[in-house]
């Protein structure tokens, strides 16, 4: 079965009893005039409490002779009933730094194995709607070393991932491309194709 197969069968509430991920909450603030409001809130159960995020995304770039090519992945999505690309990405494990998790991330998720070059601040996904912030972590992978020879992905039972490559200098009409053959694009993908483009714009 491909990943093109998969496909909503029904949507209902969610019990609270039964939200093993995410909690829904009602947050009541003062706003600048004064007046108290009330505002819908979602979060993640999952951040340690000895980190300040809940994950990280990993922008790995893969040096290749005709220039860095990024790593990427297709995956199918419920809560969009769509194929998404996106970057490689997780949850920060109990103890970890979010380096450590990018790179842990990276080689069960690709196989592929770097080394960390940047960390940025930390950034809010969709803070109008819910807390959940990551790291981004810059990868840079040797494909001469021998563990990039043959990369393996360690997938868990319930992750169905598709990796591929991508030319830095030309993500922006990559992403044309694939939104044109019906695929979801991930804002971090889009953001960073989108940067890429203003930089040659621009001449940055």
């Amino acid at each position: 079965m491909s990943a093109s197969e998969a496909k909503v069968l029904s949507i209902g509430p969610l019990p609270e009893n039964e939200a093993a991920w995410i909690k829904l909450s009602k947050v009541t603030y003062r706003d600048p005039n004064g007046q108290t409001r009330t505002w819908e809130s979602a979060e993640r159960r999952t951040r340690p409490t000895t980190s300040d995020v809940d994950g990280v995304g990993i922008v790995a770039l893969l040096h290749t002779p005709a220039g860095p090519e990024i790593i990427l992945q297709k995956q199918y999505r419920p809560p969009i009933d769509r194929i998404s690309i996106e970057v490689p990405a997780g949850l920060i494990d109990a103890g970890e730094t979010a380096e450590q998790a990018a790179v842990r991330e990276l080689r069960e998720e690709t196989g592929y194995v770097g080394v960390v070059t940047e960390t940025s601040p930390i950034m809010f996904n969709d803070p109008g709607f819910c807390n959940t912030n990551l790291r981004m972590i810059h990868v840079s992978i040797d494909p001469s070393l021998p563990e990039n020879q043959n990369p393996q992905p360690q997938l868990e039972e319930n992750e169905f991932i598709e990796v591929f490559t991508a030319p830095l200098a030309t993500l922006w009409d990559e992403c044309k491309k694939l939104e044109a053959e019906g695929y979801a694009i991930d804002a971090r993908v889009g953001t960073l194709a989108e940067g890429v483009e203003f930089a040659k714009t621009l001449k940055l």
